[in-house]
């Protein structure tokens, strides 16, 4: 059995789809890429034990249709070497011997058979569908997956929580420390349902929908989504559990309210948290009158460094501690151009937040103080 098709086409599918194959897999055909071919269209796969994601590809001059496995480092390592060229298939159906044949030579390695690649389960006739848009999904992850925890005692905290209205779609992480609500009116449900994405098929939606266009199909049981777009079709099992109550810890009506360029604040932040202790990365901000004293120290090395940043602010003087990494990681997720900071004392949460939302969304980062010393 034979096909012609584009090496770089090829290469550039394999290397999207590769993503989802573990580094150790507990059954040998997992460290494989499936190929079944129909006709002129050629569908691979990939997969792990519980993730799958599957793309279609044009091939020219077939002479049949078969389903086999490839090993994907064999055949990634091969490809990555070639410039674009077609390059034909050879499949012996029965040995699985595989010639791969370019301009000036040939590889040949030996496949496996597909039927022993595992299948996913279809989705429970109580599946939930819904449409959302690619833009819209890839900006509900990139807003809150950095947020997620990797918490094996809490499993549930270490995905995305989707929380579906028929009036929009809320994404959510926490990791216990800080919190990430986007809420998008620009999707909905058609009921009230809800389901925990995993961190794995986030990141792999994540560095696939800045390619897609159009809309993106979800369908969903306790157990299962089926992601389908454009040029691929992710299937996963999902984090079974019941996510905590996130609207239960957002405070409402903190009193003091910080504007603050959000990049000054970013910068300084990164400028001196280099100086605070290691272990904690404490940073303290000295709010008062229009500046921001942003400070840290390290006692252990005697090594201290403070920035004084303007700002808005028409309250009481605070001092309230975070810790740096995150409040970066959080600045770096607000897309405006003004962060607003909503404080009400150093021992509870602030809140930080865009100046202008961008249309059709709200979002929201919390994040806990940490205890000052003075």
């Amino acid at each position: 059995m034979k096909f012609v098709v584009s090496c770089n086409s090829l290469l550039s599918h394999l290397q999207t789809i590769g993503r989802v194959i573990a580094s150790k897999n507990s059954i040998s055909v997992l460290d494989c890429f499936l190929f079944d071919l129909n006709g002129e269209q050629l569908t691979i796969t990939a997969a792990d034990t519980e993730t799958r994601m599957s793309t279609t590809i044009g091939v020219n001059n077939t002479d049949g249709s078969c389903v086999f496995a490839v090993p994907s480092k064999n055949l990634l390592d091969a490809l990555k070497e070639l410039p674009e060229q077609p390059i034909t298939f050879s499949i012996d159906a029965e040995s699985m011997e595989i010639f791969i044949y370019y301009e000036n030579g040939k590889y040949n390695f030996i496949g496996s058979k597909g039927d022993e690649y595992p299948q996913p389960k279809p989705l429970k006739e109580n599946a939930v569908s819904l449409q959302i848009g690619a833009s819209v999904l890839l900006s509900g992850i990139t807003r809150t997956l950095f947020a997620t925890a990797d918490d094996e005692l809490r499993p549930v905290m270490n995905g995305l929580f989707l929380d579906i209205t028929a009036e929009d779609i809320t994404f959510v992480a926490s990791d216990g420390h800080k919190l990430v609500r986007s809420k998008t009116l620009a999707a909905k449900g058609s009921d009230r349902s809800s389901f925990i994405l995993p961190k794995k098929p986030a990141n792999l939606l994540k560095a696939i929908l800045s390619r897609e266009s159009g809309d993106v199909t979800i369908g969903f049981d306790d157990s299962n989504a089926y992601v389908t777009m454009e040029n691929f079709i992710l299937v996963c099992r999902l984090i079974e559990g019941r996510y905590p109550n996130y609207g239960g810890v957002i405070p409402q009506g903190n009193p003091y309210k910080v504007t603050v360029d959000r990049l000054m604040l970013f910068n300084a932040l990164k400028r001196v948290s280099v100086f605070s202790n290691p272990a904690s990365s404490l940073v303290k901000l000295g709010i008062s009158g229009s500046n921001i004293l942003v400070s840290a120290q390290d006692v252990d090395f005697s090594t201290s460094a403070e920035e004084t940043i303007p700002c808005v602010y028409d309250g009481e003087s605070m001092n309230i501690g975070f810790k740096g990494t995150f409040l970066i990681e959080i600045l770096n997720n607000i897309p405006s151009q003004e962060a607003v900071l909503e404080l009400a004392d150093p021992a509870r949460a602030g809140l930080i937040l865009p100046s202008e939302n961008e249309e059709g969304e709200d979002l929201l980062m919390l994040l806990m103080p940490m205890m000052l010393n003075d």
